[in-house]
């Protein structure tokens, strides 16, 4: 219990903005980029002169915080920030997302996965009609991933610093190690999610661990790019938007989305992260790579081969079968 106590309440942060450096020349998305802890980490890489991609939905809300963050940093030279149309909800749309960004650049330095949904209200179902959360959370983000790998590649081949500094960041949460069943995720509720928003939420979340360490093995074990899953830490953010009480109930535990980002900016840029050791790691509040994890998710992590029972590699499979048509 001494390990979810420490994210409860997280120890002083080690890696704030002062730590960041400058990112000119490098190019960044971060989906969902425009509100709360996907804002902070835009506004963030912006004022150190990163090349940053707001992805999401709405073109208004992006360009009402592109404004909001030119503001705040109006002496940004060499940085850029733009909006990148990207709706996680519907996959027939995913790849035209990837297609457009690729004719502005030739790498990314670092996708933030950051967009997600929680807990909507119960029978909420994506444009292909699968369980929101795991559409949005999980088969959105697999699919433009996986088209975004070649701009990866490319980054890690030119990125001048050291290997592993090129990634891929999924967000998970607390709420994963306390609530996913034993073993990580009932893969019969991926298809038939239970009358339970919660439930299916941590599917969800679990999931993204699962697509961390899976893109790490499969993907970045070659190419020296990390793939990590990472906890924010509890934030007041608009991703409590259908469950308005549980922000009033835990409020002591809530902090400032400017916070929870440091978590998210140490799994994308802290050297601590190195690819030949850390590859799909965990990373915990305020920035600390969890050494932690609950037991049965780890072995859910490993191959059958090795020992594990697979789960993650299951979930992949289950995300490769149904974003198939639509890459």
């Amino acid at each position: 219990m001494g390990a979810q106590w420490s994210q409860f309440f997280p120890p002083t942060p080690t890696f704030t903005e002062g730590d960041v450096g400058t990112q000119e020349g490098r190019v960044f998305v971060i989906t969902g980029g425009y509100s709360g802890i996907g804002f902070e980490i835009s506004k963030v890489l912006y004022q150190h002169k990163g090349r940053v991609y707001i992805a999401g939905r709405s073109a208004a809300k992006a360009n009402e915080a592109i404004k909001t963050i030119r503001e705040t940093v109006p002496d940004n030279n060499g940085g850029s920030i733009e909006f990148l149309h990207l709706d996680l909800e519907d996959l027939s749309t995913i790849k035209t997302a990837a297609q457009d960004l690729s004719a502005k650049e030739a790498k990314i330095d670092v996708l933030w996965n950051n967009a997600g949904v929680s807990q909507p209200p119960i029978g909420s179902v994506s444009k292909q009609g699968f369980e929101l959360q795991i559409a949005v959370n999980c088969l959105g983000p697999f699919l433009f991933t996986k088209l975004l790998w070649p701009l990866l590649e490319a980054g890690a081949a030119a990125s001048a610093l050291r290997s592993g500094s090129v990634r891929v960041l999924w967000p998970s949460s607390q709420f994963m190690e306390l609530s996913a069943p034993t073993g990580g995720i009932v893969m019969a509720e991926l298809l038939n999610p239970p009358p339970d928003k919660a439930r299916n939420y941590a599917n969800s979340k679990t999931g993204n661990l699962f697509l961390a360490t899976e893109f790490a093995k499969r993907l970045g074990s070659h190419s020296g790019i990390v793939s990590a899953a990472y906890n924010p830490g509890a934030a007041s953010t608009n991703l409590f938007r259908h469950t308005p009480w549980l922000g009033i109930v835990a409020r002591p535990l809530m902090h400032k989305a400017q916070r929870a980002a440091l978590t998210a900016l140490y799994a994308g840029l802290s050297e601590n992260i190195k690819a030949e050791t850390h590859n799909g790691c965990y990373v915990v509040p305020w920035g600390r790579i969890s050494t932690s994890l609950r037991k049965d998710l780890q072995n859910a992590t490993v191959g059958r081969e090795d020992g594990g029972t697979g789960a993650a590699s299951d979930f992949w499979d289950f995300c490769e079968e149904k974003t198939r048509d639509y890459a």
